[in-house]
């Protein structure tokens, strides 16, 4: 007995996880994440489109529940997660984001403004009568092919017979693994023009499309600015397209104005609406404008419209450009046009995609007319069948009664046997033998009903032939020759537009470049506070005097400076932060701030702040640097004139860090502290002043084991004490030594 064995196969860990992640990505790319060129559907529309088709959710029929069609849909064909499913669907019933919506939705399904849907428990939704007529309509006529389904229980097409380019009427977003889609809407009217002008014109270039096609038509309006670009990106299919909202100025009673933002850039669907309202927010918190008093969203479901009220004296096209520079009203909108085109992605012009969609209709038309030609001969057959037996109908009547079963009836009416069938006369039995029906005649014949004998029947079923007749002549004109075909999908095209072609929302202009005068800060001294969490504001200077005391008791940073000036931020990691005065925010004493981390790149995870100042002051001094490993040294704060957030104040050795940064112009003598309790005073001249990229001398001889602690700049003749295990030490009663020499250690 032969024993089976296993073939073991044996390959590199390598290779099997690079075929496996390979077949994945092309899965994902193919099969979930890119639209088909054809019908520019991704898998998981298409099947929820051809579900609700089939679940009979007409456009002139009751709505469904969302959550039967998405339940429907996850069990017969897309077996992922319900919420991908549902999240299409939504997105398919949203007229702010669809050039055409494909579903019609009842209930909640979100907002301009980013609101999400209602559960699908709660939202209702049909078809809308474009999905039905133009991407659902002649399923039944065999005109794309269909596959079995996850589980081979149900069939599903392989593609809808979508007869205008839907990758181009309502765009498509997805990301892929390694690439990703971007393709904006457009009017459908238009691309309908520019398919039939590419149908009379197969040379036509893209340039010559675009006279019928001007650009993209985005569901919220706007105005695209950069016109002259457009036709690279159409020919490679890869740009930006600059986009603008639409402002009007309205005029108020009193000479007052107000900017009216009535269409919003594409790219600021959803959260963004808020984000602009901030980033407006924020330019007058900042007084990077004082021409707005108030900001106010007026947005419902009739359209956007965002009220920016005016001073009187506002400079209304400075502003207008300010918004534009600074906020998302100009945006861009990043086009990528791939898609899945003969089973594998690519980048497709405007006119590879119209290429690919012409050819698509072409053979959905040709599989269309060869059915209904099928059926035409088919219904010729029987109609010539019955007239036939109209002529000889009471020879037949006689068959049928001399007969004992339908066989027998059915063998005489196609082949003329005779054969057991009781016939009146000879005459009859010889007219029966020369019967020569077809078997789909014979069985039209044996289940014609009685009353088609009635005079007026007769003549209606011959006009039936004869239109039949003319159908098959029509159907084969139209299958033989390519004008005639090209004639009906134009005519089918121009009904498509007359019935759901919309007027351009979007304008497609040359705008001129946003250029605005930023109006120069009023200078006026003000008072920085920074508390020991490293929460920072500005205060006005009569306000600091008033609560003097009181400020520099709760506060670890105090200074006065220009609202022009920066504030520096020395940490012990050697770096310096810098921040703008004016990002800083001007409030009430009581004011809690904001904190450093926000303003800059400080990090208060993983650096300590030594000390803070403003640029002006740092830049007429000399700053004193002191190490953990006793390195000391002076730099020149012309050094520090730099226009960068964040820089490395000083160069520091392997696992060093700074202990102490101070101005030193006013200073005298250097006091350091050991953690081992020793102090060592000397003068500051004996610091010579170094670059800020050197290491430094060093300040005290430590003993092993030791790193310093502390470090104290005095004036000459000023008293200083400190607390020393809890009890007063006086710093300038520490004997006067030399730099680099050993410490002493106090008794106390």
């Amino acid at each position: 007995m032969e024993t089976k064995q296993d073939n073991i196969i044996r390959t590199d860990y390598s290779e099997v996880m690079q075929k496996s992640y390979i077949d994945y990505a092309m899965s994902v790319i193919v099969s979930r994440a890119l639209p088909d060129v054809r019908d520019g559907l991704k898998p998981v529309q298409r099947r929820t489109l051809y579900d609700m088709y089939e679940l009979g959710i007409r456009y002139d029929r009751p709505y469904r529940k969302c959550a039967r069609i998405v339940g429907d849909t996850m069990g017969k064909y897309h077996p992922h997660g319900d919420s991908s499913i549902y999240e299409a669907l939504v997105v398919m019933a949203q007229e702010f984001k669809k050039g055409k919506t494909l579903v019609d939705g009842h209930g909640n399904f979100g907002s301009i403004e980013g609101d999400g849907a209602a559960a699908m428990r709660y939202t209702e939704a049909r078809l809308e009568k474009l999905t039905q007529d133009v991407f659902l309509e002649d399923l039944d006529k065999n005109v794309v092919d269909f596959l079995p389904n996850f589980d081979e229980t149900e069939k599903e097409p392989e593609v809808l017979p979508v007869r205008i380019p839907n990758l181009l009427v309502n765009g498509a977003e997805g990301i892929a693994v390694g690439m990703a889609t971007s393709i904006p809407p457009h009017n459908l009217g238009e691309v309908v023009d520019a398919v039939k002008a590419y149908m009379k014109n197969n040379d036509i270039s893209v340039k010559g499309l675009m006279r019928y096609l001007k650009g993209p038509d985005f569901p919220t309006g706007g105005i695209v600015i950069n016109k002259d670009e457009l036709l690279k990106i159409y020919e490679t299919g890869n740009g930006k397209i600059r986009l603008r909202g639409k402002v009007e100025i309205e005029k108020l009673k009193g000479g007052r104005r107000q900017l009216v933002i009535t269409e919003i850039p594409y790219t600021m669907l959803g959260a963004n609406i808020g984000k602009f309202l901030n980033d407006v927010a924020s330019l007058v918190e900042t007084k990077k404008t004082t021409d707005i008093i108030d900001i106010s969203n007026q947005s419902s479901k009739d359209g956007i419209r965002i009220v920016l009220e005016l001073r009187r004296d506002a400079d209304v096209d400075n502003l207008t450009n300010m918004l534009y520079k600074k906020t998302r009203l100009e945006d861009t909108f990043g086009v990528n046009m791939l898609a899945v085109a003969n089973g594998r992605p690519e980048t497709l012009s405007l006119k590879k995609v119209i290429e690919h969609h012409v050819d698509f209709l072409f053979e959905i038309t040709t599989r269309k007319y060869q059915t209904l030609l099928s059926r035409e001969l088919d219904k010729k057959e029987i109609q010539e069948g019955l007239i036939k037996a109209c002529d000889v109908i009471d020879l037949i009547i006689e068959i049928l009664r001399g007969s004992k079963n339908k066989e027998q009836v059915k063998k005489c009416l196609v082949s003329g046997v005779t054969d057991g069938i009781r016939f009146r006369t000879k005459t009859s039995e010889r007219q029966a033998a020369k019967l020569h029906f077809t078997e789909n005649q014979a069985s039209a014949i044996l289940e014609m009903r009685l009353y088609r004998l009635i005079g007026l029947e007769i003549e209606a079923l011959q006009s039936e032939y004869e239109k039949t007749v003319k159908n098959i002549q029509c159907y084969r004109d139209i299958l033989d020759h390519y004008d005639s075909m090209a004639g009906v999908i134009i005519k089918d095209l121009d009904a498509i537009k007359k019935e759901y072609g919309t007027s351009r929302r979007t304008v497609v202009e040359n705008g001129e470049e946003a250029v605005y005068e930023e109006k120069k800060m009023e200078e006026m001294e003000v008072c920085f506070l920074m508390d020991r969490f490293g929460y920072m504001k500005l205060i006005d200077k009569s306000t600091y005097e008033r609560n003097k005391e009181t400020a520099h008791g709760e506060n670890k940073f105090v200074f006065t400076c220009m609202n022009t000036d920066k504030i520096c931020i020395f940490t012990d990691t050697g770096k310096m932060h810098t921040i703008k005065a004016v990002d800083i925010p001007l409030g009430r004493f009581r004011d809690k701030g904001a904190p450093a981390d926000n303003l800059s790149n400080y990090d208060s995870a993983t650096e300590h702040m030594l000390y803070v100042a403003p640029i002006s002051s740092i830049q007429k001094n000399n700053l004193f640097f002191v190490t953990e490993t006793s390195l000391c040294k002076l730099v020149s704060g012309e050094e520090f004139n730099v226009s960068k957030r964040t820089i490395a104040s000083t160069k520091l050795g392997a696992g060093d860090r700074l202990i102490f940064v101070g101005m030193a112009d006013e200073m005298e003598q250097v006091v350091l502290q050991s953690t081992g309790g020793s102090f060592l005073r000397f003068l500051k001249q004996e610091v010579a002043a170094m670059k800020k990229t050197s290491l430094g001398v060093r300040g005290m001889k430590l003993a092993e084991g030791e790193v310093l602690e502390h470090a104290y700049l005095l004036e000459g003749h000023k008293e200083y004490t400190i607390l020393y295990h809890d009890k007063p030490y006086a710093l300038h009663k520490v004997r006067l030594a030399k730099r680099d020499t050993k410490g002493i250690k106090p008794r106390i």
